[in-house]
């Protein structure tokens, strides 16, 4: 019962530290979009 309850516990971190590093990058493009740091989507979007 204790390997189980372990090896959850490790996975549970593992999918918490997962989904922070996909949340930052997509706040990291979002951020770039808005600011208009991303040149081909300025450019595409006046079209």
């Amino acid at each position: 019962m204790r390997k189980i309850l372990k090896e959850t516990k490790g996975i549970t971190l593992i999918a918490l530290v997962l989904t922070i590093i996909v949340l930052l990058i997509l706040a990291g493009v979002t951020i770039a979009t808005l600011t208009g740091e991303n040149r081909n989507f300025v450019t595409s979007a006046r079209c």
